[in-house]
């Protein structure tokens, strides 16, 4: 393996590393900004008469954690299952498409 293919082969998996933080660290904000504000609710809710069944299931506590959660399973689904269907190298075959299109373009 050459240094070319080396540094390749490392930008491919940085790339790979990267996609991971981002979707580690979208669901560690979902969880805490989503606890935090079901915490809120909940305690809201109880101190103007609900009970606690009442608060927890109240549909804008509930709606919150499903569109923001559904947010996250496309999230999920770019980060590890795309790459499954397209194939893990689908970015570098774009990028070689497109600079052998502008090559050609060049000289036409």
């Amino acid at each position: 393996m050459n240094d070319l293919d080396k540094e390749q082969a490392y930008l491919s998996a940085k790339r790979r590393v990267d996609k991971l933080r981002g979707f580690y660290s979208h669901l560690t904000v979902y969880i805490g900004a989503n606890l935090l504000v079901s915490g809120y609710k909940i305690i809201r809710n109880i101190r103007r008469g609900e009970s606690l069944e009442e608060a927890i299931f109240d549909l804008s506590f509930s709606g919150m954690w499903m569109l923001w959660g559904l947010g996250l399973i496309i999230h999920a689904f770019v980060v590890f299952i795309l790459p499954k269907i397209v194939g893990e190298n689908w970015e570098e075959r774009k990028i070689k498409q497109f600079m052998e299109e502008e090559e050609k373009n060049k000289f036409n």
